[in-house]
């Protein structure tokens, strides 16, 4: 039997998928699992994936895994559902749930190759140890800087100050975000911040890919929260750094299936500034214990 898994959505979304993926595999494990979504370098490797392609690259497609074959199509958005909306459980949970899976607490899991880390590891060469750090996420979005998300620039510059003399700092980042003195620059493949990560002796994030990655490689990382909670996309390997209560009441006018805009709709945002969001002190102590 061929199983259609189609993932719609970002990066990180696809490293919780690789979860989804091992539950896939123990229910149905004669099965052949192609999975089917806009990140294919995500699933390299995996033993529980049989195939992994990008959107638009179906050549032959229907005549290779559909035309006259048992099939089953996982394609339906985890997003959509109640108990996600109502925010009861992890989204990989849901996910399984979503599909008739049974959920063993299967996390995320990401293979790399000795060949992969030997070609990559080149560019985290360091002369102290490396942090890593995602201080803002996200795809293409209209706000470069997303409150609802990101970290605050000075709130970074905090962190940055503190560790600058005794490790290499790497900042993974678009081109279009904010950089940082004082760090380097990672702008290169999925694969190759793959490796950085797991090169790096300490590691700080937001609630965006990395913090999936770093997950899947068992690496524990702090990683800071204000709009999405640990408790739906994040895991217990990592310190997790609540926002601080808010300052101001939103204005929720536009709010529909989530109470806020992940992209950080200027009128939603609840506290009187920036600074009030974190307590720089609170992240800089929990790198310092990695």
């Amino acid at each position: 039997m061929n199983i259609i898994f189609q993932i719609n959505g970002g990066i990180g979304k696809c490293v919780m998928a690789t979860a989804v993926c091992e539950a896939i595999k123990k229910q149905y494990p004669d099965s052949r699992l192609i999975v089917v979504s806009a990140y294919a370098d995500a699933f390299l490797n995996s033993p529980f994936v049989d195939r992994a392609l990008t959107f638009g690259s179906f050549n032959y497609f229907y005549e290779d895994y559909i035309k006259g074959q048992e099939i089953k199509v996982f394609a339906h958005d985890p997003y959509q559902q109640t108990e996600h909306v109502q925010q009861k459980e992890h989204l990989i949970k849901t996910w399984c749930e979503m599909y008739g899976l049974t959920y063993n607490g299967e996390q995320p899991k990401i293979y790399l190759t000795d060949r992969e880390v030997n070609h990559f590891k080149q560019k985290y060469a360091s002369d102290k140890p490396v942090l890593i750090m995602q201080p803002n996420g996200g795809g293409d979005q209209n706000l470069k800087y997303s409150w609802a998300r990101d970290i605050p620039y000075q709130t970074v510059v905090d962190i940055v100050d503190v560790f600058k003399k005794d490790y290499n700092i790497v900042h993974i980042r678009r081109e279009d975000q904010p950089g940082y003195e004082n760090t380097y620059p990672a702008t290169d493949s999925f694969r190759s911040l793959v490796v950085g990560i797991s090169l790096s002796s300490k590691r700080f994030f937001i609630d965006s890919f990395a913090q999936h990655v770093a997950a899947g490689l068992n690496l524990a990382s702090t990683v800071c929260w204000i709009v999405n909670k640990p408790q739906v996309f994040g895991y217990e390997i990592h310190d997790n750094i609540l926002h601080n209560p808010f300052t101001k009441k939103p204005e929720l006018k536009n709010a529909y299936l989530q109470q806020f805009n992940i992209g950080g709709d200027l009128l939603e945002f609840p506290f009187n500034s920036e600074s009030d969001i974190f307590n720089s002190q609170d992240i800089i102590n929990s790198i310092k214990k990695q």
